[in-house]
């Protein structure tokens, strides 16, 4: 390609392949200036459908324009090579700065400020990148930060393999996108959201959350989802929450922990509204970090992050949490009046003995749910419990047996709300005489009907 002319941008020099194309330094011989030409892979623009979202999109991003965000000049095809011309930035990724150990905490909060600023206007726009993360973000030598490939990622929108994941089928449609996108996109996958996990529509909030990830990253210098393979990060965006960050790195200021916890909850609702409000909130937080005053958070934010995640409790939850805050309530009242109520006293005692016996089967309760689930796994043979630990045998076991046993054990703990939590196991092909001896102990929860699976 060097030396050659795409209409009026003539290839000078190689500047480096990604998952994306091939990017070549050239100049645009009209307007006498350089620029970073992409060209993007073959197969991917013989995809009618695909080229035509991805032209509109791309030509829609021509159209914003922000200090933080690398400038579309023009998007076409000449002789079926599809390529995007763009500001040819100088600079560092944050990728390289990360490892570089480049960047403080400061630093850390003003790019990300600056990204976020960018965003809001594309948002604006209605545009939606999809595709945040430390390689797409450049840092100039002067220090502006710069969002790359705006209009490229509808392009290879690694949740766009098939129609939108029915509800309730989220770890099949994982499955799915692991088991089709290898390699080439995993640093696309350590930053998706939730929802592109799932393979649900997305919004602006997607990209909030991908951004969170991003400053996670160059707080800690670590990913906060980074499983060993494909399955295990989408498996863990979705379902499992990050380690602080305080765990991490020692003496981070307390309002960066708020900001990324804020930035990364499961629920798009949860989020940042908008990237405006984020970038607002990182510029007065860098303010309490500089000065090393932390400033009191208002009453209304710290209700709202603490009870953010009331919404994800499992329903038969939600009602004694509400009654037992309604209790509490209504005994302050009681004695603020200066009497006791008798019948109130009862009451209270009937619900107390009645959340005793609900709390002293707990463990039985639970288990026997977790085996209700994965007891529908056509592959699982028994469940069987001992103290923390649980173990299923299977006959065989697919990526689908781990990911959705691990997910209901995930669920599973997650009900607990105290004690330690549950350790689970998984046996494969397991000698029949090992399983009748298995199967003759104490704690069996669950055994499957072979004959019933046979007519299977």
């Amino acid at each position: 390609m060097i030396g050659r002319t795409l209409k009026h941008y003539q290839i000078e020099a190689d500047l480096g392949k990604g998952g994306m194309g091939v990017v070549y330094r050239a100049r645009d011989t009209r307007l006498g200036r350089a620029v970073a030409l992409k060209v993007l892979p073959r197969e991917w623009s013989e995809d009618a459908e695909r080229r035509r979202r991805f032209m509109t999109e791309a030509r829609a991003a021509c159209a914003v324009n922000h200090p933080a965000i690398a400038q579309v000049y023009d998007v076409d095809e000449v002789d079926d090579v599809v390529f995007i011309a763009m500001e040819l930035v100088e600079g560092k990724t944050v990728r390289a700065l990360v490892k570089g150990r480049e960047l403080d905490l400061l630093g850390a909060l003003e790019v990300t400020a600056q990204v976020a600023e960018g965003l809001g206007k594309a948002h604006e726009a209605g545009i939606v990148h999809r595709d945040v993360k430390a390689d797409n973000i450049m840092v100039t030598p002067e220090g502006h930060a710069k969002i790359l490939d705006f209009g490229l990622a509808k392009l290879q929108d690694v949740t766009d393999v098939g129609t939108t994941a029915p509800s309730g089928d989220d770890l099949s449609h994982m499955e799915t996108i692991a088991r089709t996108q290898v390699g080439v996109v995993m640093g696309t996958l350590r930053y998706m959201s939730p929802e592109q996990a799932r393979g649900q529509a997305v919004d602006h909030r997607s990209d909030i959350f991908s951004l969170g990830v991003v400053l996670y990253e160059m707080v800690t210098g670590q990913l906060p989802f980074a499983g060993a393979t494909a399955l295990d990060t989408l498996h863990a965006i979705a379902f499992e929450e990050t380690r602080p960050v305080t765990q991490v790195r020692a003496n981070v200021h307390a309002g960066v922990q708020r900001v990324i916890t804020r930035c990364l909850r499961k629920r798009a609702a949860d989020r940042y509204p908008t990237a405006r409000d984020l970038a607002l909130d990182l510029r007065g937080v860098a303010k309490e970090v500089e000065s090393g005053i932390s400033t009191q958070v208002p009453l209304r934010d710290r209700l709202e992050q603490a009870f953010a995640g009331l919404g994800d409790l499992p329903g038969g939850w939600k009602a004694p949490i509400g009654m037992a805050l309604a209790l509490m309530a209504f005994a302050g009242y009681t004695l603020a009046q200066g009497g006791i109520d008798v019948p109130f006293v009862i009451f209270v005692s009937v619900l107390a003995a009645f959340g005793w016996r609900r709390f002293r089967n707990r463990d039985l309760r639970l288990v026997r749910w977790f085996a209700g689930k994965v007891g529908k796994l056509p592959e699982v043979q028994a469940v069987r419990w001992s103290g923390r630990e649980i173990t299923v045998v299977a006959d065989r076991t697919v990526a689908r047996t781990y990911v959705r046993i691990h997910a209901t054990a995930d669920s599973l703990n997650a009900k607990l709300f105290y004690g330690e939590a549950f350790k689970v196991s998984v046996r494969e092909a397991v000698p029949e005489d090992e399983l009748k001896t298995l199967l003759s102990q104490s704690g069996v929860v669950y055994v499957r009907d072979d004959d019933d699976t046979k007519k299977r």
